[in-house]
């Protein structure tokens, strides 16, 4: 028997088999994963499931020194209101209070735990492709489930099986979202806005936001999911150098300059800088 804390039930009621898409249910012992075909799936020692059909390997995910540098951030709050904002579109986008839900690239589990502690009867599964962001994401929170999956296959999640997906600056793969999305469920999506991180564009030589990012959005979620609103959220932030460093580190700018080209560029600049964060929050439904 584990000594560690039960999975928790209603997160595993979430998943799917990943070979043959059965319902999954915590075997004996409590660290193992099992459909009704006898395919099972254990649980690593950090905590999280790797929920992959035999001989699939998801793709490269965050490393763990990029994972570092998240926890780091966000344990500072500097994206609080990127969660708040959040939270907001999952408890206002209509019907009974969501019970299951699905956080998709979600990382560390930081945001799926700050919407968790506002919905006291729900609970959640962080999905993503880095097992070293899983591994952070099952102490996120005690009604959280991480598992290591591919978000661009065949999720492993039951059809009709979310109440809310979450997807917050990470990839969206449109026809499995409304798939596994309940019939009054909800699509929440967070993207950076143009202006996000603007001001450390230029002296970091950082990625910028494409313009057309929201038409993007719309052309591969909109024939399979309906718009049902978009709101937007901008704070500034007041940062040091060791704080723009780890949100330098935690993104995909950390894949695009190398460690001494980015100490460089951050000793040049001021002891304290203004950074604006701005993203848009988008709600969507199934479409038809």
């Amino acid at each position: 028997m584990s000594t560690r804390p039960p999975l928790p039930a209603a997160a595993v009621a979430v998943l799917a088999c990943p070979v043959c898409a059965a319902s999954l249910a915590v075997g004996e012992g409590g660290d193992v994963l099992r459909c009704p075909a006898g395919h099972s799936f254990d649980r690593a020692r950090q905590g999280h499931v790797t929920l992959l059909p035999p001989g699939h390997r998801a793709p490269s995910g965050d490393s763990a020194e990029m994972v570092a540098d998240r926890i780091a951030f966000l344990a500072a709050g500097h994206y609080a209101g990127v969660s708040a904002a959040l939270g907001d579109a999952v408890l206002d986008a209509g019907g009974a209070p969501p019970a299951r839900l699905l956080d998709l690239g979600g990382g560390t589990g930081q945001h799926l735990a700050a919407v968790l502690d506002r919905l006291p009867a729900a609970a959640g599964v962080v999905l993503d492709s880095s097992p070293y962001a899983a591994r952070r994401a099952a102490r996120a929170h005690p009604r959280a489930l991480a598992v290591v999956a591919d978000t661009w296959a065949r999720l492993p999640v039951r059809d009709g099986g979310a109440d809310r997906v979450l997807v917050v600056f990470a990839p969206r793969n449109g026809p499995e979202i409304a798939r596994v999305l309940a019939p009054e469920g909800r699509l929440v999506v967070v993207t950076p806005a143009a202006e996000h991180l603007g001001e450390l564009v230029e002296p970091l030589g950082l990625l910028r936001v494409d313009p057309d990012k929201a038409a993007r959005l719309a052309g591969a979620l909109e024939p399979h999911l309906a718009p049902v609103s978009r709101t937007a959220r901008r704070d500034v932030l007041r940062l040091d150098h060791a704080a723009v460093g780890t949100l330098v580190g935690m993104g995909p700018h950390a894949r695009h300059l190398p460690a001494g080209v980015r100490a460089a560029q951050l000793a040049a600049l001021p002891e304290q800088v203004e950074v604006t964060v701005a993203v848009d929050v988008a709600v969507y439904r199934r479409a038809g």
